[in-house]
């Protein structure tokens, strides 16, 4: 036999201690490891499988005792329920232990269950926070919040939130329900405040992050710092994107504090940039997760909100005008299309001055700003359909020097850019900290 192999054969067959004591005597030395020794042990020992007790969450809506109606005798009664969401949520015996991605059993970065969060984002094609937690989830929990904080009555004594825009937002609520049912999900509707509701669905689930679009006002911007820092205390992330804009955030040509603050510099300085494509709806989305049994829950009414709905009731007994718009995202795309066909259709009528007719439609407006403030339409979106319409090339940053004049389509491009500056100037001052900083202006001629 050959002196190499037989060493090596008896090295093998030693204990640990024998090795110890001959190794040094050895002229040539094999070394065999063990897979223990190369490989982590999870790979090699069977994971241990949670099986946590169901956990049932009710989903019975409570009115807002805290808000009190100016005409109680015109509203019709309703039963009193339980409060959907504890005092305290932190104070729950449920156990949270969640799989973090970076973990070496979940290399792959797919977590077991996530939760979208919807805000101002009511719609299921161009929602990039949706498509996200798709991909890196195995089950995806879409959750909405009636924060008791946006109703009531403001300090001046006047409705945080009206009647009106309260039956537009139910509406889009109730189409988005809809939407993703049609889909193979749900959405989870609760009334109280998100950094509570959502921690306590978390916990019931076993969800790892929190998918979520940002928003631009002061309350708006305090409110995402503070869902951040509760979903930290817990483990969880929360990951945040932009949508609310024709131009991304991120592809400004300026970074936010030293955004212009007039509208006509910030028009020169976007010029030419590009608009990113529009993330198209998908058309099966992941199961809700099985664990915690979470209902979906009532979509609330104007009572439950603290609204009386005798408020959109003209006095000839007829809902009002302005109750006449329906809120959500298969009406604002109805809208859309109508649009961009009527200006497709109309003829390019030049006036005596050189300078053609501005905008077509509904007494010369397109009237989608109410769909585009809920994000049951994206600005985006809005532009692909639009370009889509017409053989011209439209740029959402082109018109003439004397406010855009042109062709109905450049016209609302134009629109919407006006749109992009009040929300990114509003991002901005938002975000300041600052005591003092520099009046908003805004002028429509180019910056000098």
């Amino acid at each position: 036999m050959d002196p190499k192999n037989q060493s090596s054969d008896n090295l093998e067959n030693q204990t640990p201690h024998q090795e110890e004591e001959q190794q040094p005597t050895l002229p040539i030395a094999s070394i065999s490891l063990a897979l223990s020794t190369i490989l982590p042990t999870h790979f090699l020992t069977p994971p241990k499988i949670y099986k946590p007790n169901k956990v049932k969450i009710p989903t019975q809506i409570s009115s807002l005792s805290n808000l009190a109606l100016s005409s109680s005798s015109l509203l019709p009664t309703k039963p009193n329920f339980k409060s959907t969401i504890s005092s305290n949520p932190l104070q729950n015996t449920l156990t949270l232990n969640p799989l973090r991605p970076n973990e070496p059993s979940n290399a792959a970065g797919i977590r077991r269950a996530s939760i979208v969060w919807f805000r101002n984002d009511l719609r299921v094609h161009d929602n990039e926070c949706l498509n996200a937690a798709h991909n890196e989830s195995m089950s995806v929990l879409p959750v909405y919040c009636f924060d008791p904080r946006d109703y009531g009555k403001s300090s001046s004594g006047f409705d945080k939130t009206g009647p009106y825009r309260a039956s537009f937002l139910i509406e889009s609520v109730s189409d988005l329900r809809k939407n993703l049912q049609a889909r193979g999900s749900d959405l989870v509707v609760r009334i109280g405040k998100p950094e509570t509701v959502l921690v306590e669905l978390a916990k019931a689930v076993g969800a790892e992050a929190v998918y979520a679009h940002r928003e631009v006002s002061h309350d708006e911007v305090k409110g995402e710092d503070k869902i951040e820092s509760v979903m930290k205390d817990e483990g969880l992330e929360v990951k945040y994107f932009w949508g609310s804009t024709l131009y991304h955030v991120d592809d400004l040509p300026f970074k936010l504090e030293e955004m212009p603050t007039n509208y006509g510099g910030f028009r020169e300085k976007v010029q030419g940039l590009e608009v990113r494509k529009t993330i198209e709806a998908l058309d099966q989305l992941k199961g809700l997760p099985a664990r915690g049994d979470v209902e979906p829950g009532e979509i609330p009414s104007l009572v439950d909100l603290g609204l009386n709905p005798s408020a959109t009731i003209g006095q000839n007994g007829k809902q009002a005008a302005n109750a006449s718009l329906v809120g959500g995202e298969n009406e604002a795309l109805q809208r859309l299309r109508k649009f961009a066909a009527e200006c497709q259709a109309q003829p390019n009528k030049e006036n005596k001055d050189g300078s053609t007719d501005s905008i077509y439609g509904a007494n010369f407006s397109c009237k989608i700003s109410p769909w585009l403030a809920m994000g049951c339409l994206s600005p985006r979106s809005m532009f692909d359909e639009l370009k889509k319409s017409t053989s011209r090339t439209i740029s959402a940053a082109s018109g003439k020097k004397d406010g855009g004049s042109g062709t109905g389509l450049n016209w609302l491009m134009y629109e919407l850019l006006w749109r992009d500056f009040f929300r990114f100037i509003t991002k901005k001052y938002s975000e300041a900290k600052q005591n003092s900083a520099a009046p908003v202006t805004a002028c429509v001629g180019s910056a000098a």
